[in-house]
């Protein structure tokens, strides 16, 4: 198991180097001129849609789709806004520093407009299935948007399949299966002495009662669940933030300043480059918000939306809240809380507090991933890490039955409707392996995760970066005319 370990911990970060980091933010760039700035010019109407929809008064009704475009969205956001933004916000910290959490941001700006594109060309290209739902998402755009390029359609079939191999691969074994189980049963170990194996069997049945019931069950339980349970960590967060209101500028100043500059701890035991920070940010940042992962569109390719623009402007939004409000938070109150404490004599380094990391600078794994989060929230809230552990579980579960849907589509694109029933059992079945795989075993599952993560959006980004041209031609019509 240590050579397994070692060997997934070598390829997952050697695989975000620079190319890829390149590959994924330069994708984000150019779909955001061929969106014509979308989420700046159009942030507005985004927001306004996206509310007409949480009160229940977007008009989809008649609109081909199985879902409405905000259950499509809460779907979405089911899937991202899940432990990555407790546990992934705080091992970016403790392995990038807190510059890590600038690169974060940078990935949602230009995310927005890739998760934009993605949504738009998601609806545009999206069909009706066997049973007589909507089937969309990458696997659908590259195989038909490709197939007319030149030289490049004749890879548009296994690219497609690659990308389905990988997303079906991604909902078992990475982000959307076995890192949220493992999650929510390594804290309700810690704040309530509960069993990994009592709470393995618990998600197991849980997940059980909701995707058997498909995508509107699926739908129907993120409408209820997500808004829930972003207001109670919300909340709370922000009433930690209030009562340390005095430290946020130094936060922010010592987010900004880590971002661009070498930093050391412990009297130079251990450095942190600028490479590192934007490593971990854009990694934490893609596992968080999933811009450029290929797995949001295939929700909102099943919404009821009026047209595929009116869909992106909302889709952009689960980036939005998903990166730059709740992760931010998270950031902000494990920095302020005093559980990452910056060096007031020194303000360009920062100290880390001796829970995380001991004399010699060695990370304490007890205290990386959802751990640290809930120590930030004990150290200002009473049972502070007993609403983590709740909130946790809120948001693992959410995205537990997320990401089933993306793996079941992505499944069904490869083997048929027919041979869903055997994925289900196979998915409900990791939930209760990934909590049980604790201590030595949680590297593995985070890396896992990463690399699934990074494999996953490769043949994404390359169809993106070939639609683009699509996209803009879609947004022109549809923004020049007034149709959205």
């Amino acid at each position: 198991m240590e050579a397994v370990t070692n060997f997934i911990d070598a390829v997952a970060s050697n695989y975000w180097n620079p190319y890829t980091i390149s590959l994924l933010l330069g994708t984000g760039i150019i779909l955001t001129i061929a969106s014509r700035f979308i989420q700046i010019k159009k942030f507005g109407m985004g927001f306004k849609f996206t509310m007409l929809g949480a009160m229940h008064k977007d008009e989809s009704g008649e609109d081909t789709g199985d879902i409405t475009p905000f259950q499509a969205l809460m779907t979405s956001l089911s899937s991202t806004v899940g432990n990555g933004n407790i546990a992934g916000v705080a091992m970016a910290l403790c392995y990038g520093g807190p510059g890590a959490v600038f690169w974060m941001w940078i990935t949602a700006m230009v995310g927005m407009a890739t998760k934009y594109s993605e949504a738009v060309l998601a609806v545009h290209y999206r069909k009706t299935a066997e049973d007589g739902s909507m089937s969309g998402g990458p696997m659908y755009y590259i195989r038909k948007g490709l197939e007319d390029f030149p030289v490049i359609g004749k890879i548009a079939i296994p690219l497609a399949g690659l990308f389905a191999f990988f997303g079906a691969w991604t909902a078992l074994f990475g982000t959307g299966n076995m890192m949220q189980a493992n999650s929510i049963a390594l804290v309700f170990s810690k704040e309530f002495s509960v069993s990994p194996f009592i709470t393995g069997a618990v998600i197991f049945i849980l997940v059980g009662l909701v995707i058997l019931g498909g995508i509107k069950r699926i739908g129907r339980t993120a409408e209820i669940l997500v808004p829930m349970m972003i207001v109670l960590y919300f909340g709370c967060a922000i009433y930690i933030l209030v009562m340390h209101a005095s430290q946020i500028p130094d936060a922010f100043a010592l987010i900004f300043k880590s971002a661009f500059r070498s930093q050391a701890v412990f009297g130079g035991a251990v450095g942190y480059s600028i490479m590192i920070a934007i490593q971990q940010g854009v990694r934490r940042g893609l596992l968080s918000n999933e811009s450029g992962l290929g797995s949001t569109p295939i929700a909102h390719a099943a919404s009821k939306a009026r047209n595929p623009v009116r869909q992106g402007l909302i889709a952009m939004f689960d980036t939005f809240i998903d990166t730059i409000v709740v992760c931010t938070i998270t950031a902000l109150v494990i920095i302020v809380s005093g559980q990452y404490i910056t060096n007031l004599g020194a303000p360009d380094a920062f100290a880390i507090n001796e829970a995380i990391r001991d004399a010699a600078g060695n990370v304490n794994e007890d205290m990386v991933s959802t751990a640290l989060t809930a120590a930030a929230f004990n150290s200002t809230i009473p049972y502070g890490g007993k609403i983590v552990a709740l909130c946790s579980a809120l948001f693992g579960y959410s995205t537990l039955i997320g990401w089933y849907y993306y793996g079941e589509r992505c499944f069904e694109y490869l083997f048929s409707l027919k041979r869903i029933k055997y994925y289900k059992v196979i998915y409900i079945v990791m939930t209760f392996i990934g909590a049980i795989l604790q201590k030595d075993n949680l590297t593995i599952v985070w890396n896992m995760g990463d690399l699934s993560n990074g494999l996953m959006a490769v043949p994404n980004l390359f169809g993106l970066l070939f639609l683009s041209g699509m996209v803009y031609k879609i947004t022109k019509e549809y923004v020049d005319g007034n149709k959205i």
